[in-house]
């Protein structure tokens, strides 16, 4: 049994709330189960200095924890002057996740970054970042498209992300912290709706796992995000 009483295959609870930010071009609250995460689509009319005069577009992220977020109080990173290095690859993979599906020559030369808060965790909070920013990121772009900045949806596939692990031997979808703290392995899945891996992060945190694992992992990831991709589609319209 697992400890939230779910099956082996099904997700926590979905909601995703957009709209929730006021001045951003595209927001989105996310809740799944008991992790919640902030997602805002902010846009600049320019690039970084690398990306200047290609014509080109650019997507990135950043990524943080309100101090109680978790179960005891944590530092605020700015506080300590530094991010740490799970929150700089957090981003990065946030980033590259979405950068995956979007055509940036459609973009023009401007800057979407999402912003990524998470409000409280439980587990899964880069699967679930990923997921609520593909919706903030589709807000931005439409709110682009309604204005004449941008004469086509640059987003070219649906993008999400869920946790599968093996948990007391069984493998098992979503972890909430419960399981993820204890799982003989963990792995997170990032899929688009096209049937495209964007990537594979997997652990063996206790013992290795066999092909076999591997492959019931995938399926009940593509199960899950199969899921995941209806919810994002249903807010968006």
């Amino acid at each position: 049994m697992r400890p939230s009483g779910r099956n082996f295959d099904a997700l926590r609870s979905v909601r995703i709330e957009t709209g929730f930010s006021h001045h951003a071009e595209g927001s989105a609250l996310i809740r799944m189960g008991g992790t919640e995460v902030l997602c805002t689509a902010s846009v600049e009319g320019k690039v970084p200095g690398f990306m200047r005069g290609q014509g080109e577009g650019w997507v990135t992220a950043e990524y943080g924890m309100l101090p109680r977020a978790t179960h005891s109080r944590g530092d605020r990173e700015a506080a300590r002057g530094k991010q740490s290095g799970r929150t700089q690859e957090i981003q990065r993979l946030i980033g590259r996740s979405l950068r995956a599906v979007v055509n940036r020559k459609l973009m023009g030369e401007i800057t979407v970054t999402l912003d990524c808060d998470v409000l409280n965790a439980d587990g899964g909070t880069r699967c679930a970042s990923i997921t609520g920013a593909y919706v903030a990121l589709a807000l931005a772009f439409r709110k682009l498209r309604s204005a004449n900045v941008l004469k086509a949806d640059p987003l070219i596939a649906q993008v999400a992300a869920v946790s599968c692990g093996i948990f007391k031997g069984v493998a098992v979808l979503d972890l909430d912290y419960a399981e993820d703290s204890a799982a003989d392995t963990d792995a997170n899945f990032i899929l688009t709706n096209h049937g495209g891996i964007v990537e594979i992060q997997a652990t063996a945190e206790k013992s290795t796992f066999d092909d076999a694992a591997f492959a019931s992992l995938l399926s009940l990831a593509r199960a899950g995000t199969a899921e995941l991709f209806a919810a994002q589609k249903a807010v968006l319209g």
